[in-house]
């Protein structure tokens, strides 16, 4: 997979923003968490979040180390992109990594939520239909 790809994957997804952090860190985040982080300069490695049982099994692939400073919130890097990961697989990686973030997030702020009516403009109705 090139960067070029990947970044046009990231970007498909809902309510994802991006911005370059740390000298040369592309972030893409959702509701201000991030899910990926890829470096501009080759060979771009990227990491990212997964679920502790691909943790373990990513770990073990030549190629994948646990992500410096954010292994024990189990993200995984990828030392060069495309090295060990095709295009197929890392596509669901980071599919999973967005969807364990959205998870996390309140329902408020999950993209497409929609705001709860107030509890007084849903009392008003009630007496209105009345």
């Amino acid at each position: 997979m090139t960067v070029e790809k990947l970044l046009q994957f990231c970007r498909a997804l809902a309510g994802v923003t991006e911005d370059v952090k740390w000298g040369s860190d592309l972030c893409f985040s959702v509701s201000g968490k991030m899910f990926l982080v890829t470096n501009l300069e080759p060979p771009h490695s990227i990491a990212f979040k997964c679920t502790p049982g691909e943790f373990g099994e990513l770990v073990e692939r030549p190629g994948i180390i646990p992500a410096p400073y954010m292994a024990r919130n189990m993200w995984v890097q990828e030392q060069a992109l495309g090295e060990t990961l095709d295009r197929r697989e890392l596509e669901a990686l980071v599919k999973t990594s967005y969807d364990l973030v959205v998870a996390k997030l309140p329902k408020s702020r999950r993209p497409g939520a929609t705001f709860p009516v107030k509890r007084a403009a849903r009392t008003a109705r009630r007496r209105t239909r009345r």
